[in-house]
């Protein structure tokens, strides 16, 4: 697996079933059409969608997300950046947790600063930007790599609600 792969199994079930094809993801995560290609056929090895690679298996990516995911893809806050809000920095997550600390994606225009975090795939910020429920999904998954208790724990119960719930 490779973390676009995550973000692209996402994405299709943010399109909550409308026909979609390889250009649609390709454009709106700002990654090239043989990236997606090649994603999904790493998904369907590793048994998160189905054999037409349009069905994306939800449990079993839940359960990549909560055991996994950290392990796989973890995450060390870097030195202080302008950037685009992440993990509980989001504003959704803002509102439940009071921190002084502020993490972000690196990103020129940003207007945040905070410790650096490395977004889960490069185009993070330009995709967050299309789709408001991706970049809480992609904020949430943030909380997971940090590693942090009581943020993990609020980020997967969110995750629950949007990934598990068609």
């Amino acid at each position: 697996m490779r973390p676009q792969d995550v973000v692209i199994l996402l994405k299709i079930l943010l399109l909550k079933g409308q026909d979609w094809q390889y250009r649609d993801l390709a454009y709106a995560l700002s990654i090239s059409i043989s990236e997606v290609s090649d994603s999904l056929k790493r998904s369907h090895i590793a048994g998160l969608v189905n054999e037409s690679k349009k069905k994306v298996f939800r449990q079993s990516l839940m359960e990549f997300i909560e055991y996994g995911l950290h392990y796989v893809f973890p995450q060390i806050p870097g030195t202080m950046v302008a950037g685009y809000p992440t993990a509980h920095s989001h504003p959704y997550f803002k509102k439940k947790f009071i921190s002084h600390e502020q993490f972000v994606w690196p990103y020129i225009d940003g207007n945040v600063r905070g410790l650096a975090v490395e977004p889960l795939y490069k185009a993070a910020v330009e995709a967050s930007q299309k789709d408001s429920d991706l970049y809480l999904m992609l904020a949430s998954i943030d909380m997971i790599r940090l590693g942090r208790a009581r943020e993990r724990k609020a980020a997967l119960l969110q995750l629950k609600k949007m990934i598990l719930h068609e």
